[in-house]
């Protein structure tokens, strides 16, 4: 199975609101907080652009008005293309001025997440992990710690969006664990998430202060980044 992935930044954003569609422009209206709409902006400019992408579609901003994201009844978004559901799963995240987009089949469960590489304290560690994973962290020093810590969060997050229940559930029910020796790794390294009889395998990657995970319920080969403005990727459903 193939993941397709793309990252953009709040600087690539168009700076007009003419490729959002008419619902979507009114839910960018409703957010009161300069952040929030920022944020949501780049999230789904992000989405647009690597949909656009994996679907073979046209990326001008007339076109992209016709790929709407719409919340379902749990959260998760769902893609429509023409008011019609499109073949595709996504996961959408945003962090420090970045987003990320994960695309899989429309049968797949998929979830990412971007996190900051910093330091969290001994509180957030026994209130959101496991004894399992705390004990991964005890035996972890220095900026190790902050990377083991950061990229077990980011797994949480991105297998609770890919079970469409986000912080809903305790943390603590959803175990991430990954080679630890493969830390300092250049690329894509593999990881799994456990949640009661379910696991969630997946993938992760560091970059400066950031690190990124996308997880699926079906085992996937190492994601793929999409081009940018540049339409000519496989389709997904294909």
């Amino acid at each position: 199975m193939k993941l397709y992935w793309l990252e953009q930044k709040e600087a690539d954003v168009s700076t007009e609101d003419n490729w959002l569609s008419r619902w979507e422009i009114a839910r960018l209206d409703s957010f009161r907080f300069p952040k929030r709409r920022a944020d949501w902006r780049l999230g789904r400019w992000t989405a647009k652009q690597a949909l656009a992408a994996a679907l073979n579609l046209e990326c001008n901003h007339l076109a992209l008005t016709n790929i709407e994201i719409r919340p379902a009844s749990s959260g998760e978004p769902e893609v429509f293309l023409n008011n019609a559901r499109a073949p595709v799963s996504i996961s959408i995240s945003h962090r420090e001025g970045r987003a990320m987009c994960a695309i899989a089949r429309s049968d797949v469960r998929v979830g990412c997440d971007l996190e900051a590489i910093e330091f969290r304290g001994e509180a957030f560690v026994a209130d959101y992990f496991t004894l399992e994973e705390q004990q991964a962290i005890a035996a972890a020093s220095g900026h190790d710690r902050e990377r083991i810590v950061s990229l077990l969060w980011s797994a949480k997050e991105s297998a609770l969006k890919a079970l469409h229940e986000g912080l809903r559930l305790d943390t603590r029910t959803v175990i991430a664990c990954f080679d630890y020796e493969s830390l300092n790794t250049e690329g894509w390294g593999s990881l799994q998430v456990r949640y009661d009889c379910e696991t969630f395998m997946g993938w992760w990657q560091k970059t400066d202060r950031l690190v990124r995970t996308v997880v699926a319920d079906v085992a996937s080969d190492t994601p793929i980044c999409l081009p940018v403005g540049n339409c000519c990727a496989p389709e997904v459903a294909a």
